[in-house]
């Protein structure tokens, strides 16, 4: 698992982007995060894991932590 703050959200659309402390940068989806992702706010800290997906690597299993 590595960590991160959420960078950016864009609701409306389902997605946003995950700063990680390694200064790597995670797109992340709905379908990829654990608990109510509506209730996720910009610069919360999560944890999460590196997946892989035909765009390159992004992060799943997102979760506020």
């Amino acid at each position: 698992m590595q960590t991160g703050t959420i960078k950016k959200l864009v609701s409306e659309r389902g997605f946003g982007f995950i700063q990680a402390d390694d200064g790597k940068e995670y797109f992340f989806h709905r379908s990829g995060t654990e608990g109510d992702f509506d209730g996720l706010r910009g610069g919360e800290m999560v944890t999460f894991e590196v997946e892989g997906s035909p765009k390159g690597p992004r992060a799943g299993r997102v979760r506020v932590g």
